[in-house]
């Protein structure tokens, strides 16, 4: 079945909506914040990553510099590609974004 990786639990923020994409996995537990040093944090993403596919999602929650680290490595693992799920306010309900970073010659702009 298809991963939704959280990137920073928020006990404040009702994610279930996302479940109905994948199994919901906590990357990062709510407050850590990334200061002078990324290394630990991008160790541990790397690792959780590690098996990130086509199928699976990552929910852009927390940390700024957390959501940029988890993109790049899901992107390495996974040839450029990644599901970033999104929040619609007006719809209230989450959609995907995919993002194909070596996609040549196609523009939608």
């Amino acid at each position: 079945m298809a991963k939704v990786y959280i990137v920073q639990e928020n006990p404040n923020v009702n994610v279930i909506g996302a479940g109905r994409f994948g199994d919901l996995i906590p990357l990062l537990p709510p407050g850590r914040q990334i200061t002078l040093s990324s290394a630990p944090v991008t160790k541990l993403l790397k690792n959780k990553l590690k098996d990130f596919n086509d199928k699976d999602f990552l929910l852009a929650m927390g940390d700024p510099v957390a959501i940029g680290i988890a993109s790049m490595v899901a992107g390495e693992v996974n040839n450029g590609k990644v599901n970033m799920l999104k929040w619609d306010r007006e719809n209230q309900c989450y959609y995907n974004v995919p993002i194909d970073l070596y996609q040549k010659g196609e523009s939608n702009e």
